[in-house]
């Protein structure tokens, strides 16, 4: 893990763009007034004949990316996660998808660690109604250096990609050799009496709850998986396997995001307990980040005491 101080996921975003943009002149930026805080501004200041703000108008930013996309560019489009993927669903499916052009959706504030904002801007549905496109490529970075790392990947990879990033900052969980390959999960804590599978700042939550299991001398595997889609179901079925229960922990609804994915994963082809943490059919509120993630159980505790339970249920 990095000593450094971690960053907002999102300045990290914006930095590599800015970065990229210097490597690599197809690309462009889009943004729908929102870029200080999706931090597109760092691209802005570097590119401005390169940056486009379309305004308060999320469908139109969308279907111009995929008409730059036509052209041969490389469009990154950003906006809040409720916006990107709730007003502009239509475009997202059938101007950017439906043909498989190369526009990338790099969606900022997503889960309820948007805050004070309220349910209105906490995007827990974002992850469901994403993977459910065909030809989208889905994605949720852990810490800074993955979000770097999947920024530049899916800059030179073709096709849709949707990322989401959360408002605030998380400590590096990776290992610093870490390298991000799409579709690959990683272990980044073995274990044989569960597995713990969690995306974007919840992989944190799950490496402290480990610990916690630990102490009570429970071993548990924490995967960091940062695909949804496509999902490694073979590093699941793994898991499934060698430690017969899993636990998701996710910033987002519990239905249709990665614990479903992860259900769907494996009761196809290794059925295990599963035991899902998340939201549980309900909305965000307005409130501290740190204690929203309390009200709704996204904790260490909550998820170790969960763990437990899915391993009762397997015995």
């Amino acid at each position: 893990m990095s000593a450094s101080k971690p960053k907002a996921l999102r300045v990290v975003y914006g930095e590599t763009l800015a970065r990229l943009g210097a490597e690599i002149p197809e690309i462009v930026v889009l943004d729908a007034d929102l870029s200080k805080s999706t931090r597109t501004a760092a691209f802005a200041k570097v590119f401005p004949h390169r940056f486009h703000d379309l305004g308060i108008s999320e469908q139109d930013m969308l279907a111009t990316a995929a008409g730059l996309a036509t052209a041969g560019l490389i469009p990154f489009a950003s906006t809040f996660a409720i916006f990107a993927t709730g007003r502009a669903w239509e475009q997202l499916r059938n101007s950017v998808c439906y043909p498989s052009l190369n526009v990338k959706l790099v969606a900022t504030h997503g889960g309820i660690t948007v805050g004070e904002d309220g349910g209105s801007h906490q995007a827990i549905e974002d992850i469901a109604v994403t993977r459910v496109i065909p030809n989208l490529r889905v994605i949720v970075p852990a810490d800074g250096p993955e979000t770097a790392q999947v920024i530049e990947a899916i800059a030179r990879a073709p096709g849709p990609f949707y990322v989401r990033l959360p408002r605030g900052e998380g400590p590096d969980v990776n290992p610093p050799a870490y390298r991000f390959e799409l579709g690959r999960a990683v272990t980044l804590r073995p274990g044989k009496d569960v597995t713990l599978v969690a995306c974007g700042l919840m992989v944190d939550v799950a490496l402290r709850a480990a610990e916690l299991l630990r102490q009570g001398g429970v071993e548990a595997r924490v995967l960091n998986v940062a695909t949804i889609k496509p999902l490694d179901a073979e590093a699941l079925c793994a898991a499934a396997e060698e430690t017969g229960a899993l636990v998701t922990v996710e910033e987002h609804s519990v239905i249709g995001g990665l614990g479903s994915a992860v259900c769907e994963a494996i009761c196809e082809r290794r059925p295990a307990p599963v035991l899902r943490v998340g939201l549980q059919d309900e909305f965000g509120q307005s409130g501290r980040a740190d204690e929203l993630l309390v009200h709704y159980g996204l904790t260490p505790e909550r998820v170790a005491e969960v763990a437990r339970r899915a391993i009762a249920g397997r015995e």
